[in-house]
């Protein structure tokens, strides 16, 4: 029981004290996952979703220009 005490007695010495202005060791950053990682796809996958998703938008596009006037059809008038 009163073996260990004198190991115990140094090992409070030696701690230093905490400074309350001292900078905090940074956090480690967690790795960055890749796009793959994320949507759980494929490389041929996400052309597909990118190439509907670029019809999507032109066809809204155009859809637009035609109810706003913007753009007229040749065949229309």
């Amino acid at each position: 029981m009163l073996d260990n005490l004198r190991e115990q007695a140094s090992f409070k010495e030696e701690e230093e004290p905490l400074d309350p202005n001292a900078p905090k060791p940074p956090k480690p950053r967690k790795p960055r996952r890749s796009l793959d990682q994320v949507t759980g796809t494929t490389a041929q996958q996400r052309f597909a979703l990118v190439v509907m998703l670029l019809v999507v938008v032109c066809l809204l596009g155009a859809m637009l220009l035609l109810i706003t006037g913007k753009v007229v059809p040749s065949f229309m008038f």
